[in-house]
């Protein structure tokens, strides 16, 4: 994280992670196929964490209330990796390929939240509806806590859903407040 914060992510290569790790090149190689894997390699535990959340869900929950257990459960993660996590955001944002990368992950897990979701007997259509507004509305609660770590994510999470649901909510004069 600190070479790619100091020469950018393009200009940092594997030898100089490598070097920085106190490892060589090999090793590196051993555990990331490549140097963007540095940036989402805790892909497979948040995975692991939001699918079996849905998974272990209460029966009879509907499904976004489902996805709100498995994004609490991501939260924590991402509260717990702070450190790693804020920076993480912001090497993304400023790398084209890497936010290409990002919204590629951002897909496969969504699939992996609606693929759990069909497993609880969600409709096939609704699954995936679902997962992807789900994943949609964990982003902007996720970003909201990076713009302002004051309140716990868990806040702007359900701030997110709760917003979710207002538009989704017959209309009512003055039903989307402007805060």
């Amino acid at each position: 994280m600190e070479l790619y914060r100091e020469h950018g992510f393009d200009q940092t290569t594997t030898a100089e992670i490598a070097a920085r790790a106190g490892v060589n090149e090999r090793t590196f190689f051993r555990h990331f196929p490549d140097k963007r894997e540095v940036l989402f390699g805790s892909e497979a535990e948040l995975r692991t964490t939001m699918t079996e959340a849905v998974a272990e869900a209460p029966d009879g929950l509907p499904p976004f209330e489902m996805l709100v257990r498995a994004f609490r459960q991501a939260g924590r993660i991402l509260e717990r990796n702070r450190p790693f996590s804020e920076p993480r955001l912001a090497i993304i944002a400023a790398t084209p390929a890497l936010r290409e990368r990002n919204l590629a992950k951002a897909e496969s897990l969504a699939e992996a939240l609606a693929e759990a979701l069909r497993q609880r007997g969600v409709a096939d259509r609704l699954a995936g509806l679902a997962a992807h507004t789900g994943w949609a509305t964990y982003h902007q609660a996720a970003q909201a806590w990076i713009d302002d770590p004051s309140r716990s994510l868990d806040v702007y999470l359900a701030r997110a859903f709760d917003d979710l649901r207002a538009l989704s909510a017959p209309a009512l004069t003055g039903a989307f407040p402007e805060s």
